[in-house]
């Protein structure tokens, strides 16, 4: 009998492992996407100083303004490029 609950839990355990590893592998974000984010305006979520977080197209992204000027927090910017995974951004006029 207990043989035979230690098999339920283990292949319970070894369904809900499998189906985790499934669905992050379908949540990864591809590098090729970030390029279509060049241009886009985004509202700044944590100041940056010169780093923080950004918000574009719903997701939060890490940013880093494009010339090291602070930017405070809910100002709007545009991506105007990409370095080391970071958004670079300008404030946007």
């Amino acid at each position: 009998m207990k043989l035979v609950l230690l098999i339920g839990v283990l292949a319970t355990v070894a369904a809900f492992a499998t189906l985790l590893v499934v669905a992050l592998y379908f949540h990864k974000k591809g590098a090729a996407g970030d390029l279509n984010l060049i241009g886009e305006l985004a509202e700044v979520q944590k100041q940056l100083d010169p780093e923080g977080t950004v918000m574009v197209g719903g997701e939060l992204w890490r940013a880093k303004s494009k010339n090291g000027v602070p930017i405070s927090t809910h100002a709007r910017v545009r991506i105007v490029g990409f370095e080391d995974h970071l958004a670079l951004v300008e404030i946007f006029e």
